[in-house]
């Protein structure tokens, strides 16, 4: 039999499919609309196997919903700005835009030999004027609706990029990018004010269903609404101060009060802007970031005051009061108490500065004795050491009841903090979407005229400098309007604004006045199925979240709540991580396997170790080049393999036997293809059986809940399946019309998974309208048999094959008149029957 010639077959169907445009300009809103959406991608330059996992899981989606009948929208475009472009530019010499252009071709061209059913006529790129101007306008939009501020704050500087970061930003102390620690730094910056939705925000999580838990967990920890008491400290000391204010969630541990402690720009530090010492622990105090993981990792320091602060449940109680660099001052009001046996922070502070430690919590199964000595105890408990609040089950009844004790006493209320903050926009950089405001010679802010947008960069400028290469611009920074000369905003967006609202666009790619058309976005909206790595569960899905409520604020012709119905989340692709002797990572290309070990191809005396599978990452350089693995095996093999391992939202392991195998699969279903077609052309006069048939309809069953319920493994182990079966059962007499129907819609079940095949097979075949899903026939679902298990005291005796819901007391009837079983029947009383229908019967006698 010809062997499946891959190459050529798949290079004609993505030249046709390349031909067949499917952007309309005037959509068929009639019909019921399907929105399929996968992570927006950086243009690296290449693809990487997380990209073929991505976009396969989301292409067998939309080619599933189009055959059904659904108008699909599946666009593709390109998170275009960015340091990485700025970097690279940098090193090489080069222009950002021509980097970002070449590596957008060269993605392009990647991802289209996957055979991705993408609409290219909607493709979209962030750094294009035609798309950052409407990005600047809703950017005015926001500031006239008071949704965007200027203010000068500490902020998360990493000193590589020399850029600000979001807390998002910051992972366990560094860079998000660069892996550098962040550091503290003032300056004057752009927020954008998320933390106005965080309560819409919290609530929203409650009605998006098909998203995964883990999510929504996460943003609603990120979000961290919590209940708790505004309290009123007296101080007395050397400073005109009476009293401090502020927040905490555990106002019934006051009876283990023994310090309070202030953030270094709480507004009592202006007493110390003299103090030597102070400013050096300042200082010190900035070189750890300012997110509560920075702090949360990093030593804990203070700085002693001379106030003394008093316990306001024990007004004989009286604490020291620090400066501590743990203590952030936009979280309650800068100032904190510290209670060291029930909070590992406030503990390992003490032990530091040698303050009292007193336990006034104890776990439920402990005596009164109980005492916190190597580590603080955080858990549930009952108070005790605790005066009149002694017995109280904490936190659940304690924190109530201390509340309402402080408000009696009008030192303390009831209040409500949340976690988030407010998201800082500003970045030192060049390659990014211009901020369109411009200041005048007072600093006071003035937005661009829409008419004037956008705010374009300037082209071709030097990069190799110190900062924000926009700030030497100085021909590009100088603007007049109405008459009045400014200087403009050189600091740039941050890149995750651009993909706060980009499935906005695909809607309405070609719309120049704004950047949707309300109709487009009322049909499309929200996007059904959104398909990304979890990766981005508080960063694009949170801002995305948030810049639809923005939008919507005040807006009497938009009012999207939410932009994604539907979350997916896939796992990783991983592979087996190797080094050489001198413990340098090794890539797969560069080595070679001699009797089942493993050698540095360059130097063959050299064994190489192998280490766990872990995600492909470059810097492990465990990575497998795609185009490698479609020039050498064929696209559809990579996407039957990238699916075939592990169910979608799992980690799936890389192996070479694995596409090896998922490569000989698809020849096999060649010479099936083959086969059937020889028995196609025999044409018999008449039907062996119904077996075909039954098969046929159970396998679209299947296949159709698998698709639904991302089960897409399964899909795989289906199809296997279903060459076991036909290729014995063809060897049956079938009619030419049976097996044509049967096998067309075998390979319209195929086409989603492995279209290059099936679209081949399907023209061969000359098959007419196979661009429509298959049905079952229900009668063919139903089993009109079933084996039913027959024990006797527990032990299997026999099996009866009967029509399918035969009753229990026909059944008993079949069993006796049966020879073989009725023979542990005899002379025996039947004392209980166990049914399961259509599966067992047991009988004690």
């Amino acid at each position: 039999m010809d062997r499946y010639n891959f190459k050529t077959i798949e290079e004609k169907w993505q030249n046709l499919w390349a031909k067949n445009k499917t952007f309309k300009t005037k959509t068929d809103k009639s019909k019921k609309k399907f929105y399929c959406l996968e992570m927006f991608p950086y243009p690296s330059g290449k693809i990487h196997m997380g990209h073929v996992r991505n976009y396969t899981i989301g292409d067998v989606l939309a080619r599933f919903k189009s055959l059904q009948g659904f108008n699909v929208l599946h666009p593709m475009g390109w998170d275009s700005f960015g340091m990485p472009a700025e970097n690279a530019a940098r090193q090489n010499n080069l222009d950002p835009k021509t980097w970002t252009e070449k590596n957008i071709l060269a993605m392009k061209s990647q991802l289209k030999k996957l055979g991705l059913s993408i609409d290219w006529d909607r493709e979209i790129s962030t750094c294009t004027p035609e798309y950052y101007k409407h990005q600047q306008a809703f950017f005015l939009d926001l500031l006239e609706k008071k949704l965007v501020y200027r203010k000068e704050n500490y902020v998360n500087w990493d000193p590589v990029d020399e850029t600000v970061l979001a807390n998002e930003q910051v992972i366990d102390g560094k860079g998000w990018r660069s892996g550098a620690a962040v550091e503290r730094k003032k300056l004057s910056q752009w927020f954008f004010n998320i933390s106005k939705f965080s309560q819409d925000l919290l609530d929203g999580l409650d009605n998006l269903n098909s998203w995964p838990n883990k999510v929504k967990v996460m943003q609603k920890n990120w979000i961290g609404k919590s209940f708790g008491s505004e309290i009123n400290f007296k101080v007395e000391g050397d400073l005109p101060v009476d009293n401090i204010k502020c927040f905490t969630t555990r106002p019934d541990t006051l009876f283990g009060f023994s310090f309070l402690a202030l953030s270094i720009d709480h507004e009592i530090s202006k007493f110390y802007s003299d103090n030597n010492d102070f400013l050096k622990f300042k200082e010190e105090c900035s070189k750890t970031g300012t997110t509560e993981e920075a702090i949360a990792v990093g030593d804990k320091i203070g700085f002693k005051t001379n106030l003394v602060a008093t316990n306001p449940l024990n007004p004989k109680h009286k604490v020291p009061v620090f400066f501590a660099n743990f203590v952030l001052m936009d979280y309650g009001f800068g100032a904190v108490f510290g209670c060291p046996a029930h909070d590992q922070r406030d503990f390992d502070f003490a032990k530091k500065y040698k303050l009292e430690i007193k336990t006034v919590v104890k776990p439920f199964n402990e005596n009164d004795d109980f005492e916190v000595k190597d580590e603080a105890y955080p858990g549930p408990g009952i108070l005790i050491n605790s005066n009149f609040l002694n017995g109280l089950e904490a936190p659940d009844n304690s924190v109530i009841e201390t509340i309402k004790i402080l408000e009696e006493k009008k030192i303390g209320k009831k209040q409500i903090n949340y976690r988030l903050k407010d998201w800082g926009v500003s970045r030192q950089r060049y390659w990014g979407c211009p901020i369109p405001v411009a200041y005048d010679e007072k600093g006071n802010v003035h937005p661009i005229p829409k008419s004037m947008l956008p705010v374009k960069l300037p082209e071709n400028i030097e990069l190799k400098v110190k900062g924000n290469p926009l700030d030497s611009q100085k021909d590009w920074k100088e603007i007049t309007i109405d008459g009045k000369k400014l200087t403009r905003e050189t600091d740039t967006l941050d890149t995750f604004v651009c993909s706060s609202w980009y499935f906005l666009r695909f809607c309405s790619p070609y719309e120049n006045n704004h950047g949707f058309k309300e109709d487009d976005i009322n049909y499309w909206m929200p996007v059904d199925q959104y398909i990304g790595g979890v990766e981005h569960a508080i960063l694009h899905l949170l801002y995305s979240r948030f810049f639809m409520k923005a939008i919507s604020y005040n807006n009497k012709n938009f009012n999207l709540e939410e932009p994604f119905y539907g979350l997916f989340t896939q796992g990783m692709v991983c592979h087996e991580t190797y080094k050489d002797p001198d413990n340098n990572w090794v890539s797969p290309e560069e080595i070679e396997t001699i009797d089942g070990k493993k050698y540095l191809k360059s130097d063959k005396s050299k064994m190489i170790k192998v280490g766990p599978s872990e995600s492909m990452s470059k810097s492990k350089k465990n990575t497998i080049d795609p185009e490698n693995i479609i020039l050498n095996y064929g696209a559809d093999a990579a996407r039957l393999f990238i699916l075939s391992d592990s169910p979608p939202e799992k980690d799936v392991q890389w192996s070479e036997e694995g596409i090896v195998s998922s490569f000989k699969f698809i020849q096999k279903l060649w010479n099936f293809n083959s086969k059937i077609l020889k028995e196609i052309q025999k044409d018999h006069k008449k039907d062996h059986d119904q077996e075909v048939e039954k098969f046929t309809n159970k396998l679209i069953k299947k296949v159709t809940e698998n698709l639904e319920n991302f089960s897409y493994n399964k899909i795989v182990a289906n199809l296997h399946e279903m060459h076991t079966f036909f290729s014995k059962q063809i060897e049956n007499d079938y009619t030419k019309k049976t097996l044509k129907k049967n096998y067309k819609d075998i390979l319209i079940l195929m086409s989603p998974v492995i279209p290059h095949f099936a679209n081949e097979c399907l023209e061969i075949i000359q098959s007419q309208n196979s661009n429509k899903w298959p049905t079952f026939d229900q009668k063919f679902i139903e089993n009109e048999s079933v084996t039913i298990v027959i024990q006797i005291n527990g032990k299997k005796r026999g099996l009866l094959n009967l029509k399918k819901d035969t009753d229990e007391k026909e059944l008993l009837s079949l069993v006796k008149k049966d020879e073989k079983l009725n023979k542990y029947l005899e002379n025996k009383i039947i004392k209980k029957q166990i049914f399961i229908k259509n599966k067992i019967i047991n009988l004690i006698i």
